[in-house]
Formats: C-alpha cells, structure tokens, sequence
C-alpha cells in the first residue's frame, strides 16, 4: 500500500507535474527570458500567506532544487499588525508546504487605519520599505514578489485610465539606493492558473485580512479584464505581446531563445519553457 503524500509534497509534485504548463513552464521562462537569477545569489522571498506568494515560494524551492547554478533562498513573512489567529494560521501553513518562513513584526496596521486619504497606497509603499529593509539586513541582493500577468495587464490599464501615461511596473527593478534587485518571476502566469493549483490541489492559504479588499480600483480594473477576456480570450496574451514589444519599463526579454519540453532537472539557464 502506497502512503499518503503531505501537504509539502502535494504541492511540490503538483507545481512539476500537474502544473508544468500553466505554471512550471511560463515561471522557468521568466527565469530565463529577464535573467531573473543567477549563481550566488541571495533572494528574500516575500510571503503574505495568500495564494500568489505561497506559490512563488514553491516555484523558487523547486527551481532550486533542479537547478546546477546555486544561489540560497530566505522567505520573509511580514505582520503588519494581524490578530494572533492570523499570524498563526500564516506561519502553520508555511511549515505544512516546506517553507521556513521567517516573520517579522510591524505596525503598519496601526498607522494607516488611521489615514482616511489614499491608504492603499501608504499602506503598500510601508510594506515595501519594511521588507526592503529587512531583506538587506539579513544580506539578501534580491527580493522576488509574487505579481502574476494579470497584476501586470491590471497595472498597465490603471496607468493608462488614472495617470494617462504608458507603463507597468518592470520584470526587475534595480533599487540603486538599497542595492537591491527586485525580481518578478511569476510575471507570465495567469490568476487563473494560480488559483485553480491551489484550489484543485487544496493549499493552505490565509485569505486577504486588508479592509480595503475587493472595493479598489485594482479591483474594478480586474472586472474590466474579466469582461475583455470573456469576449477575447487572447487579451492578456495581446497586452503582454505590446508590452514585450514596445520595451517599455525593461519588458522587452533579454534571452528570447527557446527549446522544447523543458525539464525541472535541467540548469536554469539551459532551461526554458513553452508559453
């Protein structure tokens, strides 16, 4: 009789197998097509316990795992200011998926509950200095977030109606000051994809505790992206493509070589991946 496979394995055969195309394949061409890692590297990787960042986790753990370049992973957990049932909950999921979540304490929660004007905003720029700041003193040179494609199509169209400009944030972003390089390697995944690995596959994950979630303008901009691909199902595929080509914000791939059927046991840059 075979025994029953953990959570931790579960999800790492799962992300190889089950998933390789909608998520292994589009994460390994991230990798390689922006040069996202490379041997010796430090990389924090930022875990909010939901879905996109308890992925990434997994997609880093595995790419580690197969790849003959070395570089070491520490993942940052950040309470902003949770219940104790929150964090707990958080940090039990992680030890059940395999990821030695390191968390570190806030109080960020406490300062913007009380900011009535723009605190979506505040409230991101703080998570961002904290981590950056945490990721430096542990000695990390990279930090890799969790924005998926639909984050990126979401972020281009917000700029276009909001700001009336052109632009996205970028695959990597050099944080010159800090000296840090902000990584992005779930950049060609879908939403979609992530969330039917963690449903149909029953991850651990902590729902949003934000009081804002669900009634942004991020959020009415992922209605109108759901409404566009219902009648174009190339939508996000056609924004990426204008991204990629226009170059705009570092979009445009440094590597564009490809091979076929990649494996997870290969080197990450003998690597690559069908879209």
């Amino acid at each position: 009789m075979s025994r029953e496979l953990t959570p931790q394995e579960i999800a790492e055969r799962s992300l190889i197998k089950t998933y390789r195309k909608s998520l292994w394949n589009p994460f390994v061409a991230a990798v390689k097509r922006y040069e996202l890692v490379s041997p010796g590297d430090h990389i924090a990787v930022c875990i909010s316990g939901g879905k996109d960042s308890m992925v990434l986790a997994k997609l880093m753990q595995e790419l580690q795992r197969h790849t003959e370049q070395p570089f070491s992973l520490t993942f940052l957990g950040m309470d902003p200011g949770y219940n104790m049932e929150n964090r707990a909950l958080m940090e039990s999921n992680a030890a059940l998926l395999g990821i030695p979540v390191e968390v570190f304490e806030s109080d960020i929660f406490d300062v913007t509950t009380k900011v009535e004007k723009n605190p979506c905003y505040l409230c991101a720029r703080m998570r961002r200095g904290w981590l950056y700041a945490k990721a430096q003193e542990l000695g990390c040179n990279k930090v890799a977030l969790g924005h998926h494609l639909d984050d990126a199509v979401e972020t281009f169209y917000m700029n276009l109606w909001r700001e009336g400009r052109i632009g996205c944030f970028s695959p990597v972003t050099q944080l010159d000051r800090r000296g840090l390089t902000l990584i992005r390697p779930m950049l060609l995944a879908t939403e979609h994809e992530v969330r039917c690995a963690v449903k149909e596959e029953d991850f651990p994950i902590v729902k949003s505790r934000c009081p804002a979630d669900g009634v942004t303008v991020r959020e009415q901009t992922k209605d109108f992206v759901r409404e566009r691909c219902r009648t174009d199902h190339a939508f996000r595929q056609k924004t990426l493509h204008a991204l990629q080509e226009s170059g705009i914000d570092g979009w445009r791939p440094v590597h564009t070589g490809r091979t076929s059927n990649p494996s997870p046991k290969e080197g990450m840059h003998h690597a690559d991946a069908e879209l």
